[in-house]
């Protein structure tokens, strides 16, 4: 099981080929192990295409019903616990979806896929639990 973050989601979805080898290695494995992402997917994926920044062809709304339909694709809610955990990071990053997939990730004991170098960063070389 891994957790997939807004790109990583994304392009697992719409466009496997934009993945490293390692990543689309490990999203071959979601059919068997399943995988999770956080709620506040939904929200950034939502910003940016409201802001112009990524087109998916279809509605926000038709998209999450998709990935609801896959089976193999948890959709975890952002609660109170992981909110406190997002606040708990010993990490000076900012960006507040960044800091609650980290949270669930750590609270989910799972690796995440991310292109995203400030999340690999956090976990330090070498890099065995963000997936590139």
């Amino acid at each position: 099981m891994v957790l997939l973050d807004t790109c990583a989601l994304v392009w697992w979805s719409l466009g496997p080929e934009r993945l490293s080898a390692k990543a689309r290695e490990t999203c071959n494995n979601i059919k068997i192990e399943g995988a999770i992402i956080s709620s506040i997917s939904i929200w950034e994926l939502g910003i940016k295409l409201r802001k112009g920044k990524l087109e998916i062809n279809i509605s926000l709304e038709e998209y999450v019903k998709r990935l609801k339909q896959l089976g193999t694709l948890e959709i975890i809610p952002v609660d109170e616990t992981i909110w406190l955990k997002n606040l708990s990071l010993d990490w000076t990053h900012r960006d507040p979806a960044d800091r609650t997939i980290v949270a669930t990730a750590q609270l989910k004991n799972v690796p995440i896929i991310t292109k995203d170098d400030l999340i690999r960063g956090y976990y330090g070389e070498p890099n065995s639990l963000a997936i590139h």
